[in-house]
């Protein structure tokens, strides 16, 4: 199942981001050790989990999490322009087409198939909600060895700038422009998903 949900869920959907947000902890503070603070040691939120977010999520018919990601606004702060503006060579992108794609997390709990699986899925789910709602662009920060990977997906998608490190992790910048054909170049790239990823994805709808 595709769930693609606002910060404001229906009371049906709270089981889908709670555990979304359980798997964000455990990927990002459990296993990549990132300096953020567990919410009731058990959730992993930030300042962008806010009512402007919205969460593309895969779950299994019980709810249970199997990949997500956050898109931000970026006619608001998000991640690129608040904290890693000096990522970027050139303007940052932004503005009510662009949208920026965050904590972009898979199961940890899952086998490598299954991850593998729910990753392709998951690029789909993101190219079909922006085909459904005007999304001409997505922007992202990644690790180099992450971005190393999404460039190479098929899709249009360049570097805003040199990686640099910050922290002692090596990051970088990402636009991904978004057309009509970008399935088709996923799918060319080796990036393949079941037909119901590549459905159009409304802003507040479930697509199964």
């Amino acid at each position: 199942m595709i769930h693609c949900l606002s910060n404001t869920p229906a009371a049906s959907e709270h089981v889908v981001l709670r555990n979304m947000f359980e798997a964000r902890k455990r990927v990002f503070i459990d296993l990549l050790r990132w300096d953020l603070p567990p919410l009731a040691g058990r959730f992993e939120l930030d300042q962008f989990d806010n009512e402007a977010a919205m969460y593309i999520v895969l779950s299994d018919k019980h709810g249970a999490h199997r990949a997500s990601a956050r898109l931000l606004p970026t006619n608001r702060p998000h991640i690129l322009d608040t904290l890693f503006p000096a990522l970027c060579d050139e303007a940052i992108p932004r503005g009510p087409t662009t949208m920026e794609i965050t904590r972009f997390c898979l199961e940890r709990r899952s086998t490598a198939t299954e991850r593998r699986e729910a990753k392709n899925e998951l690029v789909h789910a993101l190219v079909a909600f922006a085909l459904a709602n005007g999304i001409e662009r997505y922007t992202g920060v990644a690790d180099v060895s992450w971005l190393r990977q999404i460039l190479t997906f098929g899709w249009r998608c360049r570097p805003l700038g040199v990686p640099r490190t910050v922290d002692g992790k090596t990051l970088g910048a990402m636009l991904i422009e978004i057309e009509e054909d970008t399935p088709t170049l996923l799918e060319r790239g080796g990036v393949c998903a079941p037909a119901p990823a590549r459905a159009p994805c409304g802003e507040t709808n479930h697509v199964h």
